[in-house]
């Protein structure tokens, strides 16, 4: 993907990442017909229950067994993808004699996809988090399908995973991760729960906050976060009202899509290294878009004043020349706005939280994130 001269704006036609995008509504009945060059048995990924009740899943059935893959279904995965989830997968896939792995639903049930294909011979897949893998010719290939609008999963090359033995949240990095084909059909977010709407939408708005104002960050990456944060800002709000019309739909498809693009170009920032530690405290399932919100403020505040400029130009294209107000102002209008007293921590959780951090720490504007400095940003999020 090129930027437009035009600021704000973006071509489509040319995605810088390795995964065909196919980006329209009612794209799902294209599945069968464009996975069934990569492999003859598909294991099909979802989580427990909306792809059913929602008939997503006959749908995807229907498509893949048409044009002539074997399915086996796997429809076990939890709101955030554990280990032992994707072991079992994993073992379906190997009794099944699958050889692609389709992705249907929000970034876990994606992420568990990714984490499967890439699996191998490892005896478990808790081997491969919080690694970097090279290339293997025993990966399998991915198509992916959200249902959601949010994570980006869909063109990235990392697949995040709680080793429920270890009780570490990590991701698993690689060329092979990233799906060979993403299918981003916007209707597919129609009935989703406002809830869920509204939080994976604040991960798509952090996506775009960071790839705006990471070290790495480029001019490229910029044009991408700032047509995202505008799809957001126009949109989010609306969703939050009850108006999930087809434009709202399109808009956020689109700007997830380019959040996850500067995920694989760019990186993210330390809210999302922040937010991964969280999951080592058991007993609170918390969604990645829910935890981002919870320390957004906190941190756009401390980050603000060693990425001067690039944290005014976000907050210009959200509406205010304070970025941290602009976010702040977006968290009351979605309801988003608590602590994380209010969902369910407290100050003990935070020793927890600094021992399971991981993942690339150099990106974010900060000069050095030490200790310290994560124990306060926790601390400051405690409260409102």
């Amino acid at each position: 993907m090129t930027a437009d001269p035009r600021p704000g704006t973006v071509d489509l036609d040319d995605l810088p990442v390795p995964t065909r995008v196919v980006l329209g509504r009612g794209v799902l009945d294209r599945l069968g017909p464009l996975a069934a060059p990569l492999g003859g048995h598909a294991l099909l990924v979802c989580g427990r229950t909306a792809m059913r009740r929602t008939g997503i899943l006959d749908r995807a059935l229907g498509s893949l067994t048409a044009a002539g893959l074997a399915v086996t279904v796997f429809d076990r995965i939890s709101a955030n993808p554990r280990s032992d989830e994707i072991d079992e997968a994993l073992a379906l896939a190997r009794t099944s004699g699958c050889d692609l792995v389709v992705g249907l639903g929000g970034g876990s049930a994606i992420d568990a996809a990714k984490a499967v294909a890439v699996a191998g011979d490892a005896g478990t897949v808790r081997e491969l988090i919080g690694r970097t893998l090279p290339g293997s010719a025993a990966a399998l290939p991915v198509v992916a399908v959200p249902t959601t609008a949010g994570s980006g999963s869909e063109v990235t090359q990392g697949a995040i995973v709680t080793d429920v033995v270890r009780g570490f949240k990590s991701g698993i990095r690689g060329e092979d991760v990233a799906p060979r084909i993403a299918l981003v059909d916007p209707d597919l977010t129609d009935r989703l729960p406002a809830a869920v709407a509204l939080e994976s939408g604040f991960d798509a708005l952090a996506h775009a906050v960071e790839g705006a104002v990471a070290k790495r960050a480029t001019a490229q990456s910029r044009a991408y976060s700032h047509r995202a944060l505008a799809l957001v800002r126009d949109h989010l709000p609306g969703l939050a009202r009850g108006a999930a019309t087809p434009e709202a739909r399109e808009a956020m498809a689109l700007a997830a899509l380019l959040g996850g693009v500067n995920v694989t170009t760019v990186s993210t920032c330390l809210p999302h290294r922040l937010q991964q530690a969280m999951g080592a405290v058991a007993g609170n399932p918390l969604s990645h878009g829910r935890g981002l919100a919870l320390l957004y403020p906190a941190w756009l505040r401390s980050a603000r004043p060693f990425a001067d400029e690039a944290f005014a130009a976000v907050g210009d294209t959200l509406g205010h020349r304070d970025a941290a107000a602009a976010v702040d102002a977006l968290l009351a209008s979605t309801g988003l706005g608590t602590s994380l007293t209010e969902q369910g921590y407290t100050e003990r959780d935070i020793d927890t939280f600094v021992a399971g951090l991981s993942g690339n720490l150099e990106n974010d504007p900060h000069p050095e994130v030490g200790t310290e400095l994560v124990r306060s940003l926790y601390r400051a999020s405690l409260t409102r």
